[in-house]
């Protein structure tokens, strides 16, 4: 497929809700976050074709018709915007929780007949441009063969109706658990590899140091690939007014890749028991809630921290996945 029309052009972003607007447990396909680093392609379905090539032993190029022949299958799971790769430690908070629906990634390398030898499968987006000064003639990301499982979409419906064109359409990569730079929207070409993609999202961003003993950062880094552990508190909303001496419910959302098995709620440093927390539902977010009486009137602050089975949880600050506060007056 040739270079296609960009509208618009480079960078573009709208977050349409923000944490304490997050009430609905599917997430409305218009309050979905979008984030594009190099424009948003135009794509005439008619002329989209997907090349699936590399370390395969029959390589081919799929239309969408083909991409429709294959059984639908449909993935409910969170998706998380990493954050700026120019700006990797701020937290951003956006996240969503949707439903994919397409065909399974594994089902088309099968029929392509994957070789033993593949390490990493790369996807290619339609869109280009410059992004940070830097030229890139296509989106490229890659993902470990390791990580290649049923639940992985090539997508063209969320929640139950065509993908926007923001979202990708005709067709995206989906990799539930992983950051969304990770689900290549705009799908045009899937290659099996024996290394990481040469791309700049890959090389360049979207990678984040590894800590040395010392806590200082050493000169390796990992891929921003799995969803880390992180919790945002819905309710009560910031500068929300509470009676005082009055319960209130304190809930709100957990998630990561592989699930929570605990949050823990704070109010003026204070830890409060009796959180509940949702059993893991595949990769979908879970609900966490928890009761409190404010004793003491004027600002209260508010956290929550998510850890998962592994003991891993949210640090304090200075991480895209940080505690979230939120600061309430008692009245």
């Amino acid at each position: 497929m040739s270079a296609v029309i960009l509208d618009p052009t480079g960078f573009h972003r709208r977050i349409p809700l923000s944490p304490h607007e997050l009430t609905s447990r599917r997430t409305p396909t218009e309050d979905i976050i979008i984030l594009c680093h190099l424009g948003v392609p135009r794509i005439d379905v008619t002329n989209w074709s997907l090349s699936v090539a590399g370390l395969v032993a029959r390589p081919r190029t799929l239309s969408f018709a083909d991409l429709l022949a294959y059984p639908k299958h449909t993935v409910a799971s969170i998706h998380q915007c990493a954050g700026s790769p120019l700006a990797p430690a701020e937290p951003t908070r956006r996240i969503t929780n949707v439903v994919w629906g397409g065909t399974r990634l594994i089902d088309i390398l099968a029929d392509a007949g994957l070789s033993k030898e593949a390490t990493f499968i790369w996807s290619f987006g339609a869109d280009y441009g410059k992004f940070a000064d830097v030229e890139v003639d296509r989106y490229q990301k890659d993902l470990p063969i390791a990580r290649i499982d049923d639940d992985i979409l090539v997508a063209y419906e969320l929640n139950g109706g065509p993908l926007p064109a923001e979202n990708g359409y005709p067709a995206r990569l989906v990799v539930p658990g992983f950051y969304g730079t990770n689900s290549t929207k705009w799908l045009t070409e899937i290659r099996a590899e024996q290394s990481r993609a040469t791309g700049p999202f890959t090389t360049r961003w979207y990678n984040d140091p590894i800590a040395a003993p010392d806590g200082t950062a050493c000169q390796q880094t990992r891929p921003v690939w799995a969803v880390a552990p992180e919790s945002i508190i819905v309710s009560p909303a910031p500068m929300a007014k509470l009676p005082h001496g009055t319960e209130v419910e304190i809930w709100g959302w957990a998630w990561a890749d592989g699930g929570v098995t605990a949050v823990s709620v704070t109010a003026n440093g204070v830890l409060l028991s009796g959180v509940e927390l949702e059993a893991p539902a595949g990769r979908e977010w879970q609900r966490f809630s928890v009761r409190w009486t404010p004793d003491r009137s004027g600002e209260s602050v508010l956290a929550s921290v998510a850890k998962k089975a592994d003991g891993t949880m949210q640090p304090p600050a200075n991480f895209r996945n940080a505690v979230h506060h939120v600061t309430v007056r008692v009245v």
